[in-house]
């Protein structure tokens, strides 16, 4: 039997695949997020008022925004990698839930927004299906990824705390932010940019803590 497989040293290192992913994700989140929310009116009306400028930004955003799932999803994948065997197993599956459920209604709402606005040469749609639409991408965004974003952070940092993957200043400013999406039910819908701002704030101690290594 052939001997199995071993990793060479070219393999991708899991705290800088981590870091990476990660920035990739929040970065891209932001940025289609932000478009997003830009182009979606307050105050409904008979005709969607996008402004023109928009149109090509709301379809850049729709479709940056698998690529930031994607993102995430390496960044999942690779901070389980990096834990390793001291991967606890009830927080690790919901670890990984939350965060599986954080994409998958983080795609619904952009879904859904891109239903509404990204078809422009669509007729004209009613108020009434408008303000619908506009519900249920609230909903999905800050109701279910909001959450499923927060119990993420919280089982992430209690892991860290187990672990020691992070400093413990950074868990517990992850139990903040946790709290906050969480606890906070809000119209404003600018709340979801918490979550990539944390995420950012993690990759950037892992990409430091790197190259102070390399150093």
């Amino acid at each position: 039997m052939p001997d199995p497989p071993t990793r060479t040293s070219h393999a991708l290192t899991p705290p800088r695949a981590a870091a990476i992913a990660g920035l990739l994700f929040s970065l891209l989140m932001i940025i289609s997020l932000g478009i997003i929310r830009l182009a979606f009116p307050g105050v409904p009306g008979e005709q969607i008022p996008v402004n023109p400028a928009f149109e090509n930004a709301i379809a850049v955003a729709l479709h940056l925004l698998p690529f930031a799932g994607l993102a995430f999803l390496w960044f999942i994948g690779v901070l389980r990698d990096r834990i390793g065997a001291a991967e606890d197993r009830f927080f690790a599956t919901v670890f990984l839930g939350s965060g599986l459920l954080f994409v998958a209604c983080l795609f619904a709402s952009a879904a859904v927004a891109g239903a509404v606005l990204g078809n422009t040469h669509a007729p004209p749609i009613t108020s009434e299906v408008y303000d619908f639409a506009r519900q249920v991408c609230y909903a999905f965004l800050n109701i279910f990824a909001i959450k499923m974003a927060g119990v993420f952070t919280f089982s992430t940092c209690v892991i860290a705390l187990r672990t020691a993957i992070f400093p413990r200043w950074i868990a517990f400013s992850g139990f903040a932010c946790g709290l906050v999406l969480l606890l906070v039910i809000s119209h404003w819908l600018w709340i979801a940019m918490l979550f990539p701002l944390w995420t950012i704030l993690v990759s950037t101690y892992i990409l430091a803590v790197k190259w102070k290594r390399q150093a």
